[in-house]
């Protein structure tokens, strides 16, 4: 009963002098560098580093805050790249909280494998993502146009937006370079899509979300789709950012 007593004595004083050492790079943070507001700051178990969320993204310092490495940690044993692998844990949302009443909504075969896509109408990666997407099986793709190349990315949002057929209209310019010809003038909900994806911090196109909550950047090949569509089967809690 004492070994109990003393190993949950020992917990709580780590966790204490853990939220010590947090609150304090916190505000050495504040007062170095103003601009960054760190969201979540762990400590790591390698050597003295403490990991810190802020924008999206991860950097890490000491418990001082006497440096900031910003880049990639890698497990020099198992050669797992930490970072990554955390930031994927870090940025995941739950899935069916996002708005799809402002998505274009594709469905192939029994649509039972759902997935969210912020593309941009002008980004040639998007347009080859799109074609994997149109070729894989059984799947419901929530597609957000997300303009933030140009100018005439947010043109063409909003006139496939106001088409008559928008999954068509989005079609055509995406697999077949065949420009919109609806005006854009209609209520479209394409600032608030801007609005989502910088908040969930999307700075990039295509940027898909799968059912666990989990993102990839980027254009992925039609297998690692399937690879992940098979693996966010079950949604994974929001807690799991822990």
């Amino acid at each position: 009963m004492k070994l109990i007593k003393s190993l949950v004595l020992l917990a709580l004083t780590v966790f204490a002098v853990s939220a010590i050492a947090q609150d304090a790079i916190k505000k050495e943070l504040e007062k170095k560098f103003p601009d960054v507001k760190a969201e979540r700051i762990t400590k790591t178990t390698y050597g003295n580093l403490f990991e810190v969320y802020a924008g999206g993204e991860i950097f890490y310092t000491d418990e001082k805050v006497t440096f900031l490495l910003l880049g990639t940690l890698v497990d020099a044993q198992t050669r797992v790249n930490v970072s990554e692998a955390r930031l994927q844990k870090l940025n995941v949302i739950n899935f069916n909280d996002l708005p799809f009443e402002n998505a274009i909504k594709l469905v192939r075969g029994n649509g039972s494998r759902r997935m969210a896509i912020f593309e941009d109408p002008n980004c040639g990666y998007c347009k080859r993502f799109e074609q994997d997407i149109n070729a894989t099986d059984n799947i419901t793709a929530y597609i957000f146009p997300y303009p933030i190349l140009a100018q005439d990315s947010m043109d063409k949002s909003k006139a496939i937006w106001c088409s008559t057929d928008r999954l068509k209209a989005w079609q055509d310019q995406m697999l077949r370079e065949k420009a919109p010809t609806a005006k854009g003038t209609c209520d479209t909900p394409i600032d608030k899509v801007l609005a989502l994806g910088r908040k969930m911090n999307v700075t990039g196109t295509p940027t898909t979300f799968f059912e666990d909550g989990e993102r990839i950047s980027g254009a992925l090949p039609k297998d690692k789709i399937e690879a992940k569509l098979a693996a966010a089967k079950a949604p994974l809690s929001v807690e799991a950012k822990k």
